[in-house]
Formats: structure tokens, sequence, C-alpha cells
């Protein structure tokens, strides 16, 4: 007797029978001019919701943001961040830990003016999947030098076989009758320091 797997793939090649090779056109615009780059993203990172701060240097802002708070950050994040006035929970931490703190602060992998994403791939100061998702405010990083000015650019900036996660606003949902929930699937408040 044939296995359960074999027998399905078998039906399903006999329904499709044979079909020509189709070319796929991949045509697609991949780039554009934006008349600013940075200016796109920071407008389109804000009209989701998160709070933008155009800076020349994160420490102070980081600082600022972050004075008295408990707040979780990737095992390889920059030491100039770590300022004096911050309670710093370093990774690993338990979902309990992650649960508990105030927020977590990370850098990104890039950002895409076009759509306002922020893009994380678990690279440096990037941390894991978990420590972006579990805590209910994220401060995230962003380099100037990040930012791609579309979906296609982005993406040829970044690793596939990494897991990407993509951030575009606060976590946010809506039910049946459109009412908006933040903080379902990850942080209700997103705060972007844009370096540059």
């Amino acid at each position: 007797m044939a296995d359960s797997r074999a027998v399905i793939l078998d039906r399903i090649r006999a329904a499709l029978g044979s079909r020509p090779d189709v070319s796929v056109p991949r045509d697609y615009q991949r780039t554009r001019d934006f008349p600013s780059v940075p200016d796109l993203f920071a407008e389109r990172v804000a009209d989701y919701r998160a709070i933008v701060h155009r800076v020349s240097d994160p420490v102070p802002a980081i600082r600022e943001a972050l004075a008295g708070k408990r707040i979780a950050v990737p095992s390889d994040v920059p030491s100039s961040w770590l300022v004096p006035s911050v309670t710093w929970l370093h990774e690993p931490l338990s979902n309990a830990d992650l649960d508990s703190c105030d927020g977590v602060l990370t850098g990104c992998a890039v950002g895409i003016a076009e759509t306002g994403t922020i893009v994380l791939d678990g690279g440096v100061a990037q941390g894991r999947r978990a420590l972006t998702l579990l805590p209910d405010y994220h401060l995230v990083v962003v380099r100037a030098d990040q930012v791609a000015g579309t979906v296609p650019e982005a993406l040829a900036r970044l690793e596939p076989t990494r897991p990407l996660t993509f951030v575009s606003g606060p976590s946010a949902t809506s039910d049946i009758e459109l009412d908006r929930v933040e903080g379902v699937h990850g942080p209700r408040t997103l705060e972007v320091l844009f370096v540059g």
C-alpha cells in the first residue's frame, strides 16, 4: 500500500494534467525617485501612529525616553546606548522577564520609506523575535543609511533565510465592527529614533 502523501500528490498531478510552462514577467517597478527618502520614511512611519524623533545622536534621546525604566536589550546592543539612568535587562531573558519589563530598545536591519516599515532580522542590536513582541513598548533606532526607498530595494539588502519581522507601527488589529485595538500581537507603543 502506498503512503497517503504519495497518493495525494499523484491525484494532484493527474488532475493538473500536462500544462505548458508559463513565464511570469518580473517587470514591476523596483526603484523610484523620491524627493527625500528620509523625509518620506519619517512621514510614513508617523502615519502608522508611531512616535518619530529625528535626531543626530540617539544617546540623548534614549536617555530622555527611557529614564527610570526597566528596559530589555539584545546582548549586542551598542554600549553607548546603555545610559546610566535606565535599569538594563540583558538577553537572554525569560518570557516572564520580557512581559514584566517596561519596554525594549533595539536597532533594525532596514527601513522602507515607501511603506513606513521597519524590518528586523535578528541581526546586530536586534535580538530574537520574542524580544520585540512581548514588551508593550519598543524604542527602535534607525539610521538614515539603513533606509531604502522601496520594498524591492529593501529586500535586496536582506538575507532571505533570516527570520524577518516587518513592523509598520504599533501592533494593531480591528474586530468586525472595526474597533482598533493596539498591543494585541506586539508593542502597543512604537517609538522611532531616526538618526540622520
